[in-house]
């Protein structure tokens, strides 16, 4: 076998041929044929020549180093033929790929550590904000109760109604009229005007428009039983065309829903499009009623989720059931009877307050004009609120029940105690007169309420010190005790407490206007709670609206009791309730338009100049009546009030007297009350002098 060449080695030309062919012609052209041939063979299969046989040539051979050497010395004569190719070592290259790849695997290693140990929270966190979405489970508000469980405020599921407009363009839908027939077919389902849906449909560019907000979920049925029977019509016959509905959507959320419409709606407010209470209890409670919202987070791809991923929820907590004191149909009935009634007269306004005696309980507190808190866009901003709590107004000839409490309490007067009243009484710079003009009145006490005399309560009040300052620091301590200038407790939202100054800043006109009630303000609840307080012997209960909660685990939690507080005795309580007998029940007494056949009724009217909350000037009047039943074993009290009547009469025992009548006698017989039989105690009101 011959041994492998290197391909780098030049092979030696033999010398005897290379001499041949310099010297004879027949050598030379075997050398040129040997280089023609050598033309046509490839250098890589070129073999190694096989050693010389030792001939007579040989020793020519020996010459050739010599030769050799001379040859060296002379230049080298350049071929003829073409130059040979020289294959490079593969090494290097081999070398310089494999550094390249370990370099770049060296990276990849790197960065692979760097991801997967050195920063791989970090990634992970990147990664899981994209693909993790979190979604907010909202809780489902609490309802709002009667005292029986009846439903004021609930909540239930809701749809707004939207669309698509681009899948009604004529390219899509390939109906040049598409939004005019969707429009025509959700029409009637909306209760819409056509033209008006058509225009929201007919914008082929957008791609979301509103058509209806916070539908029932029966209107949604409507709309996805027309679209499938669409579907169904076009798959049975294509002239029909496509479905012209298929662009309709609907997005569920909850809805706060006011079952009997504006009943309570002063009481109850309303929730606003964030969900949030924004008015009356429902602002007052909206953390008790909103409960805590959940939270899923859930693996999603491409917008929807991955059923197979893991998820995490915090489920959402609902809010609390609120029950309140308030009886449905005792609320109904004032109501009612208010609303006809500042119709009738004319006026600005007006409240009715019904409360428990027993307990402080609101069962009623009615406002007129009212609002439907389903509707609060369409409402009058001026109704928003509760009027009963928020309005600050003099109370006029009511307040007198505390200055007579006043003057039997501290033993100053008698019921049967003889008052002399002229028909003009001059005290500072005034001169203070009655309502209407009357010679010289000889009356007791009781006769001084129950004909409601300013003159003389005036007379009355001025024995509760030995001068005018320490009577005034008297009355004042019992307008207090009474909760006047002072909160009800309740924490509603825009009461006010009133306006009480104190009685070293009564300027000498308020000396004598605030015993017959003009000077001081308050509101409607307060003047019910002095009247609550008598018919409860004396003991004034704060007033509440609420009885207690019913948490998310169904256990009912009940309202704290309200505060107590002692104002005067129940002597002095009995003696104020008959006084208060005459003036429903006497002849001269001023409410006998409040009369209940078969009750003994006791009450007073009230009429006082109104100040104008605009102009800050007395304008117009105030009408107001207030009293409770059974006289002799009280259940429930009623107080009225109308600003500003302007048609028919103004005095309280003409405006709200049959109010007080209508309410008190439906709210008896709700509450099931007995009449007690008994025939009230007849107080004289009038004396002979002399006798």
């Amino acid at each position: 076998m011959t041994e492998p060449r290197d391909p780098r080695r030049r092979v030696p030309r033999p010398a005897g041929r290379g001499r041949a062919g310099s010297r004879g012609g027949s050598a030379g052209r075997g050398g040129q044929a040997g280089r023609r041939g050598a033309l046509h063979r490839p250098a890589a299969k070129r073999t190694t020549p096989k050693p010389a046989v030792p001939g007579p040539s040989a020793a020519r051979s020996s010459t050739a180093p010599k030769q050799s050497a001379k040859q060296a010395a002379r230049p080298v004569r350049p071929r003829s033929g073409p130059a040979l190719l020289r294959l490079g070592s593969p090494r290097p290259r081999l070398r310089l790929v494999s550094l390249g790849l370990t370099v770049v695997m060296l990276v990849f290693v790197v960065r692979l550590f760097q991801v997967q140990a050195v920063d791989a929270g970090a990634f992970a966190a990147k990664a899981n904000v994209n693909r993790y979405v979190p979604v907010k489970l909202a809780a489902e508000r609490g309802a709002i109760t009667d005292r029986d469980g009846v439903n004021l405020a609930t909540t239930v599921d809701a749809y707004d109604i939207t669309a698509d407009p681009s899948l009604l363009a004529p390219d899509k839908s390939k109906i040049d009229d598409a939004p005019q027939r969707a429009a025509a077919l959700l029409a009637p389902i909306l209760h819409q005007d056509k033209a008006a849906l058509a225009k929201k449909l007919a914008r082929p560019k957008a791609r979301y428009v509103l058509l209806a907000r916070q539908q029932t979920p029966q209107v949604w049925k409507k709309i996805k039983a027309l679209r499938r029977t669409l579907d169904a019509r076009a798959a049975a016959d294509r002239k029909h065309g496509p479905n012209v509905l298929v662009g309709i959507f609907a997005d569920k959320h909850s809805k706060r829903v006011y079952p009997n419409k504006d009943l309570a709606s002063g009481v109850l407010g309303f929730v606003n499009r964030a969900g949030k209470g924004g008015g009356g209890l429902e602002a007052l409670l909206d953390k008790r009623l909103a409960g805590k919202d959940g939270k899923l987070v859930y693996a999603q791809s491409g917008g929807r989720r991955v059923p197979t991923a893991d998820a995490q929820e915090h489920p959402a907590v609902p809010g609390s059931d609120v029950e309140l004191t308030l009886d449905r149909d005792i609320q109904w009935a004032a109501q009612r009877a208010i609303t006809k009634q500042v119709a009738k007269s004319g006026a600005d306004r007006g409240y009715v307050v019904v409360q428990d005696t027993r307990t402080g309980e609101i069962l009623a507190l009615a406002n007129a004009p009212g609002f439907d808190p389903n509707e609060v866009a369409k409402a009058d901003p001026a109704a928003l609120g509760n009027a009963a709590l928020s309005d600050a107004f003099e109370p006029g000839s009511t307040s007198k029940l505390m200055s007579m409490a006043a003057v039997l309490e501290e033993g100053a007067a008698t019921p049967a105690t003889r008052v002399t009243v002229p028909n003009r009484l001059h005290r500072g710079d005034r001169l203070f007169a009655d309502d209407i003009d009357h010679p010289t009145w000889y009356l007791t006490l009781n006769g001084v309420l129950a004909k409601s005399s300013n003159i003389g309560t005036i007379l009355a009040t001025g024995q509760l010190g030995r001068t005018q300052r320490e009577a005034n620091q008297v009355l004042y301590s019992y307008l207090r005790k009474f909760g006047i200038g002072r909160p009800t407790g309740l924490s509603f939202p825009g009461e006010t407490p009133g306006i009480l100054a104190k009685p070293q800043d009564w300027n000498t006109s308020q000396q004598y206007t605030i015993p017959f009630g003009q000077g001081l303000s308050l509101n409607a609840v307060q003047a019910a709670s002095v009247y609550s307080t008598i018919a409860n012997g004396g003991e004034r209960i704060a007033p509440t609206l609420v009885r207690g909660t019913t948490g998310p685990d169904g256990r009912y939690v009940p309202a704290p009791k309200p505060a107590k507080n002692r104002v005067v005795s129940e002597k002095t309580a009995r003696e104020l309730a008959t006084m208060l007998e005459s003036v429903v029940d006497d002849e001269e007494g001023t409410g006998a338009k409040a009369k209940i056949p078969g009750y003994r009724v006791g009450g007073k009217t009230g009429t006082s100049n109104r100040v104008d909350p605009r102009t800050g000037r007395y304008h117009g009047y105030t009408a107001s009546f207030a009293g409770f039943a059974p006289a002799d074993k009280p259940r429930i009290t009623v107080y009225c009030a109308v600003q500003n009547p302007t048609r028919g009469s103004y005095f309280g025992g003409q405006v709200c007297g049959p109010i007080y009548q209508q309410v008190m006698a439906f709210a008896l017989k709700t509450l099931q009350v007995p009449p007690t039989g008994a025939q009230p105690p007849r107080l004289p009101v009038t004396f002979k002098p002399g006798q």
